[in-house]
């Protein structure tokens, strides 16, 4: 390995200092001192000036082996980020131009016992620019990003993350570096390169069957034959293959099959069953007397994404079933968690997907503009029940196709299948974001005779490359040309429909600042999800960690500089003043962060509006509309402390929706909508079983801590799977049954409570904008907190009903059992979970409890 410490210089040697591999010029300069925190205040644009140079990372090494005892040594790069020159001792080895590449250089001729390997840089900002000068034949939109992005033009010329130029959620950091492992591979007569296993269910014969490919490099001039062995213990399998290995790059393909008097446990997502993996040896023992063992994981499962007409509608349904059953996809979009990605760490990754499964998700996107996720990010999905929807890495944009770029996505996309496909939390590939939409709405405003270049490079480069890859590489997964599409509405329409939103087909993205967004009407019901949401501001301790005290303003310069989306300040403003007071405190600071608590309310209530819409869609259709399977809402995570969709903060603290997406993706949960006068509830069900169980419906004046009335149905059957109508007034007669309650005194909650402890979230229902409710009073909160084993109980009291209580204990690493909660009873208790050790005196120091009514 030849990771570790390398010398790093500037283009013109101004600058010299150690820098560790994997890394980027970013993090050296910042570890060595020579810069602040890139993401502190305004320093990403004050640092462009990094991005801009070309730097060369260089090192010696010695050669830990006899080179004439071998027939070929590599130079192997996992990944190089992103144009580079690789010489070995003086002698250039070859071109990087293509981050998601692995690239290996045969250096059996030029390799000595003292060696100086260099890996010159280019910038990606100049290389991108010469890119689109240089392509003649006709411009590929866009040119540059908008100006609030504050960021690099021509992304779409570099195979490189594209959001590393800027996005409406993040900063321009265009990194330099060896992103990834750096390695000498020496070897006689045979190597192998990739190793990937498919399992597949046989209907025929009613049995598992694995596809155990191998691929290798022969180096020797001649076949070489021997024999493989593969053995799963637990489930008594053990077959042995005669192999011959052809000289130069080839593939051996196995079929195991898998013992049919064990039964095989299969994988099944977060809230469905167990992930069960079994352990596998292959072993190679090759004539030329090398003998390889490969230990690995395997599990069994298997997706199809049905796309069938349904009865009473036009369209066709659009809904994965895992294992022979249809699933609800319930979760969000996955965004790089750090600009510079050596700083996401295997710990960083575990605590954003568990976050993710512990709020009862069980499908992440894998968005388009980032990257294709480390090992780690798939083993850890593999492991939690966590289903990926894998985008390949192109987004918002229209991109080349000439020769050489075709020939690097082509690269790409093989080495990213063989890396992947053995997960089997990888449900499908998805060619890009967004694209198939950029064509069909026109975005880019091509005039229309010029279209048809477009859509041929659309077909050449998804169609013609990627989905033939894919294809010939994976026959175990679908694969969809974009998202949002029409699938096979899609295809049908020569890959690009006309409208790539169009509810009844497919996946839909749905967006929209300017209506209300606690009314359901205007959400599409749509057959699935795949993005939608609004924005909020991050807490105030991960804000300060990056800002200084005269930045704490709504309007300050930095909170301008730091909303990446044109107008989203004021959207978030317009969103809270439909139905909040805004915060009008004569301090600045206490309104800063009474706008902060607000926007993370305004947003949890709006994201949970519209999921609980879809999930309560899935088992109707309206005016041919519904069926809706799937809610992945934009986004999970961000990129750096700053306003954005997410739902965790940058160092992975919950935002309020997040605690919210933990109740609205609930198992079993009750929705509330209302229609025409008349109050409906349904009972949404992802258990595999029917179960009876009680609905408790609770109307409590907002002055009371005593509920005015409350109703019990019981014998309500919640369906399977599915989301059933279980209760239905007129909110009139409801109200004058309880006291003359009106709408804008009373609140509804509601809960299902069934045998054996099975219990849905308690939910509710306002009646009116919380601006308007009639009764409410300030109250005094107060908590006390104890330890219990590792983790910390806070009884929390209030002398009246509190509207969306949080707690927030700053910096203190952790999450809460529950928060942002409606208090109807004088007391509660919450567990907090730490991330890292902390104390009662701590936690106790740093508790900030707020309500509604505390904002002034």
């Amino acid at each position: 390995s030849l990771r570790g410490s390398w010398r790093l210089r500037s283009g013109n040697g101004s600058v010299s200092l150690r820098a560790e591999v994997p890394g980027c010029v970013h993090t050296a300069l910042l570890c060595q001192g020579l810069i602040q925190d890139p993401y502190y205040r305004f320093n990403d644009l004050m640092y462009r000036w990094i991005s801009l140079d070309n730097w060369t990372y260089s090192r010696t090494f010695k050669t830990p082996f006899d080179i004439r005892k071998w027939q070929k040594v590599n130079l192997v790069f996992e990944g190089v980020d992103t144009v580079a020159e690789i010489l070995l001792n003086n002698v250039t080895l070859g071109r990087t131009d293509n981050m998601f590449n692995r690239y290996s250089f045969d250096i059996s001729s030029v390799i000595q016992e003292v060696n100086c390997v260099e890996v010159r840089f280019l910038s990606a900002v100049s290389y991108a620019a010469e890119q689109s000068r240089c392509h003649k034949a006709h411009s590929i939109p866009p040119a540059c990003p908008p100006p609030v992005q504050k960021g690099e033009c021509h992304v779409n010329f570099i195979r490189k993350e594209q959001c590393s130029f800027s996005w409406d959620w993040g900063p321009s950091f265009p990194t330099q570096g060896i992103w990834k492992d750096v390695r000498i591979e020496a070897y006689n007569h045979y190597h192998l390169i990739y190793f990937s296993i498919t399992p597949l269910f046989v209907k025929s014969a009613q049995q598992w069957c694995l596809e155990v490919e191998s691929i290798f490099d022969v180096v020797s001039s001649k076949p070489i034959a021997g024999l493989v062995t593969v053995n799963i213990p637990k489930l008594q399998t053990q077959q042995t293959f005669s192999v011959k290995l052809q000289p130069g790059e080839g593939s051996v393909v196995l079929h195991v099959n898998i013992n049919k008097s064990v039964a095989v446990e299969t994988w099944w997502p977060n809230g469905h069953g167990k992930q069960t993996g079994y352990n596998m040896t292959t072993t190679f023992m090759m004539e030329a007397g090398c003998q390889i063992e490969k230990f690995s994981k395997v599990y069994f499962r298997t997706v199809e994404l049905v796309q069938e007409p349904i009865p009473g509608s036009p369209g066709l349904s659009f809904y994965f079933r895992i294992n022979g059953r249809p699933i609800f996809i319930k979760g969000s979009n996955w965004i790089p968690a750090d600009s510079f990605q050596d700083r996401v760490t295997s710990d960083i990754l575990r605590l954003l997907l568990k976050s993710a499964a512990d709020a009862n998700m069980n499908a992440l996107r894998v968005w388009g503009g980032g990257v294709y996720e480390q090992d780690e990010f798939y083993d850890i999905c593999d492991e939690i029940g966590i289903m990926i929807w894998q985008d390949f890495m192109f987004a918002c944009a229209l991109y080349p196709t000439n020769q050489n770029f075709l020939e690097s996505v082509r690269a790409e996309v093989s080495h990213q299948v063989r890396r992947l496909k053995s997960h089997p939390s990888i449900i499908l590939w998805s060619g890009n974001n967004e694209n198939e939409a950029a064509i069909a709405s026109n975005w880019f405003s091509i005039p229309y005779p010029d279209i048809g270049i477009y859509i041929k490079d659309y077909v050449t480069l998804y169609v013609k490359n990627i989905r033939e890859i894919v294809l010939c590489e994976d026959k175990s997964r679908p694969f969809v040309a974009s998202s949002p599409t029409n699938g096979l509405e899609s295809v049908k329409e020569g890959w690009l429909s006309r409208d790539p939103y169009d509810t009844h087909y497919g996946d839909t993205h749905f967006y929209d600042y300017s209506n209300d967004c606690w009314n359901w009407t205007m959400y599409p019901k749509t057959r699935f999800a795949s993005e939608y949401g609004f924005q909020s501001w991050p807490s105030f301790s991960t804000i300060e960690k990056v800002s200084s005290p005269e930045d704490w303003s709504y309007t300050s310069n930095f909170s301008l500089h730091r909303q990446h989306h044109e107008g989203g300040n004021i959207q978030m403003l317009q969103e809270i003043g439909r139905h909040f007071k805004l915060p009008q405190s004569p301090d600045p600071v206490k309104q800063f962060k009474d706008m902060i608590y607000l926007t993370q309310v305004m947003q949890a209530q709006c994201i949970k509006t519209e999921t609980e819409f879809y999930r309560f869609s899935q088992s109707e259709i309206i005016n041919g509309e519904g069926h809706t399977m799937g809610a992945l809402y934009w986004q999970l995570n961000d990129i750096w402390q700053a306003p954005s969709w997410a739902s965790l903060e940058y160092g992975g603290k919950w935002k309020l929706l997040h605690y919210f997406a933990q109740n609205f993706f609930a198992p079993l949960l009750p929705v509330a909508y209302e229609d025409k006068g008349m109050l409906h509830i349904y009972g949404v069900s992802d258990l595999h079983e029917d179960h009876k169980v009680t609905l408790r419906v609770t109307v409590h004046a907002w002055s009371s801590l005593e509920p005015v009335c409350t109703l019990a149905k019981e014998g309500v059957t919640v369906k399977a799977q599915s989301a059933v109508p279980i209760y239905k007034e007129s909110i009139c007669d409801l109200l004058g049954r309880c006291r003359n309650c009106t709408r804008e005194s009373c609140v509804i909650t509601f809960c299902l409570v069934g045998e054996d402890g099975l219990q849905s979230p308690r939910n509710h229902y306002f009646l009116s904008s919380l601006k308007d409710a009639v009764g409410l009073e300030k109250t005094q909160l107060s908590a006390s907190v104890s330890q219990q084993d590792d983790i910390y109980i806070f009884v929390l009291q209030t002398t009246a009903i509190a509207p969306f209580v949080t707690l927030d204990v700053g910096s203190i690493k952790g999450r809460f059992s529950d928060n942002g909660f409606l208090m109807t009873e004088k007391k509660k208790t919450v567990v907090f979970y730490p991330w890292e050790p902390t104390s009662v005196e701590e936690l106790e120091s740093s508790l900030i409890l707020t309500s509604l009514l505390d904002v002034v």
